[in-house]
Order: structure tokens, then sequence, then C-alpha cells
């Protein structure tokens, strides 16, 4: 599986590749869903391109999007978006429309509330365990860990992401039995995918982890990314 990551947080400084609407969302995922991705990771905006958790903000980007593509939609529920838990937590049970899954960073305050709150909705969930944190000891003990939806193994370290993402592999252990999905973000995004494909696990890219191509050209939109990152993962996978 690979997952188009269509903006993160970025914003207008980012550059216009970045969607920030529900229309260019839309138009991102399925021009990313015909270069190849299977899945879609989105962060809802408002209208001044922050990132937002409010029910009609994610209402109205999720509408957008399903109107475009049938893959499943993820979103983010990052404490950056709403800092405190306990907000956080009535935003996503305040959810009118609900997506298909949604990653919980477990090392952030009430992260197994609120993937708990999403496995009541029927939200799949998607464990973000960064690189760098106390999430993989977290998550390896914890009780919600067999019913998340898949681990996202998030690689942080930018410097020496294979060796980073090695670790984390082997803090997450066996991850409850749970599939991963590895990425790296920034200069580490590209050799965080080829070991993916190396090691036959799920990945994901898209213009919320790299702005670039493996060349280091600036990458046109979400889909030139997804079409560049089929060809990595393949040719790491025929190379292993």
């Amino acid at each position: 599986m690979v997952q188009v990551c269509l903006n993160g947080p970025r914003g207008a400084a980012d550059g216009t590749a970045v969607p920030l609407t529900p229309e260019s969302m839309a138009q991102a995922a399925a021009e990313a869903v015909a270069a190849g991705a299977t899945d879609i990771h989105v962060h809802p905006k408002t209208p001044c391109g922050r990132d937002s958790l409010s029910p009609r903000v994610v209402a109205a980007t999720l509408e957008a999007i399903r109107a475009r593509v049938s893959v499943p939609v993820g979103v983010t529920t990052g404490a950056w978006a709403e800092p405190d838990p306990a907000a956080r937590l009535a935003r996503v049970r305040g959810w009118t429309v609900l997506p298909d899954h949604a990653s919980v960073n477990w090392h952030e305050p009430g992260a197994e509330e609120i993937a708990a709150a999403l496995i009541d909705l029927g939200v799949g969930v998607e464990a973000g365990i960064w690189s760098g944190t106390e999430a993989a000891a977290r998550f390896t003990v914890s009780p919600l860990g067999p019913k998340v939806l898949r681990v996202l193994a998030e690689v942080t370290d930018t410097q020496a992401a294979e060796v980073s993402a090695s670790t984390l592999l082997a803090e997450l252990g066996p991850s409850h039995g749970r599939p991963v999905l590895l990425h790296g973000e920034g200069t580490g995004a590209w050799p965080v995918l080829r070991l993916a494909g190396r090691l036959g696990l799920a990945t994901r890219v898209g213009l919320e982890d790299t702005l670039v191509l493996p060349d280091g050209r600036p990458a046109l939109s979400n889909a030139q990314l997804v079409a560049e990152g089929l060809v990595q993962y393949e040719w790491a996978q025929r190379s292993s």
C-alpha cells in the first residue's frame, strides 16, 4: 500500500502545489489515486489555511474528496490543530461526517482517549509512533494496540533516517500484530520509503512529507511524488 499524504500542516508559504482548500485537496487526491495511491491522508484546513478538527471543516473536506475518489480517506488528530486534550476529544466526538481512519500521535497528551473515541465511532485508528519519543514504549503496552487499524512508524530524524527507522521498528517489536506503514520526512523521506520497499512494508509519500523528488528537484504535485514513490519502492523491492 502506498498512501498519499496530501498537505500536512503546511501552508501557502510552502508553494502553490500544496492543496489547502477542499476543492484543491479533492483534485490532488484524484490525481494521486490515478498515479497509484491506494489510500489518502489529509489535514482539513480552515479558510486561512490552519489545520482544524472542526466538524464543519472535516465534513467539507471529506465530502469533497469522496466525490472524486473511492479509496479510504483519513485525517489527522494532531495536537497542533487543537492543543487542549479535552477540547480535541470533544471535536472528534462531534464529527458529523466520519473519515475511514484517523491518525493519533501516541506521544501526545490524551492520545489513548482519542483513539478509544475513534474506535467507538467505528473509525480506524492509525497509531502514529514517532521516532525519538516515548510513543513506541507506550504503544507496546497499550490495551488499545490490538484494536488499531495500523501502526504509522514515523521517522522524524532526517540525518540518519534509515538507522532511526531500524531502531524504531525494533522498539515496536511485533506491534500487537498490526500492519506497519513506514515513512520518513524531509531529506529522510526517500531513504525511508526505499527501506519500506526492501522490507515489504506499506509506506506513504506526498507533499506533507517532502517537497522534492529524489534528485532534489521541486515536486510539482502529489501525483508526481506518488508516481516516483512507486518507482523507488518497486526498485527497492527488486534490489532486496
